[in-house]
């Protein structure tokens, strides 16, 4: 019985020792995400205009009803989003909304400090999630 004590004292030992520290120093040292990390969204910007043909497929696929968009019409008759917002709020990151879009004019990116002082700051309109 002393002998598994020690080894498991001489493991937790090894850990304390510089090197081999599980802690990552957040805001001098940022953790890599995964390359399926589903972070904050962004629509994906066209020639001209963004990517979006205003399908209603992304709001309808939402299981939180998050997303909200309005559609319009330019001058060629095209259709584009007059509105797009994503309500942060209400999001649970699940990442249909990029499934269900058939021209992929939202992604999800590696981006996850969220944090805001301000409840209308979760409120991502088209022109904030183009940048």
């Amino acid at each position: 019985m002393l002998k598994e004590f020690i080894k498991g004292l001489s493991i937790t030992f090894k850990h304390l020792l510089p090197g081999h520290s599980t802690t990552v120093q957040y805001p001098k040292q940022r953790l890599q995400t995964a390359e399926r990390f589903r972070g904050l969204h962004r629509l994906v910007p066209a020639h001209d205009r963004e990517k979006c043909v205003a399908c209603y497929l992304c709001p309808t696929v939402c299981p939180a009803k998050c997303i909200t968009v309005e559609s319009a019409e330019n001058a060629k008759g095209e259709k584009y989003p007059r509105v797009y917002k994503i309500d942060l709020l209400r999001c649970i990151f699940c990442g249909y909304c990029v499934e269900a879009c058939p021209v992929e004019a939202i992604e999800m990116t590696g981006t996850y400090e969220l944090a805001n002082f301000k409840r209308d700051d979760f409120t991502f309109t088209k022109e904030r999630l183009l940048k």
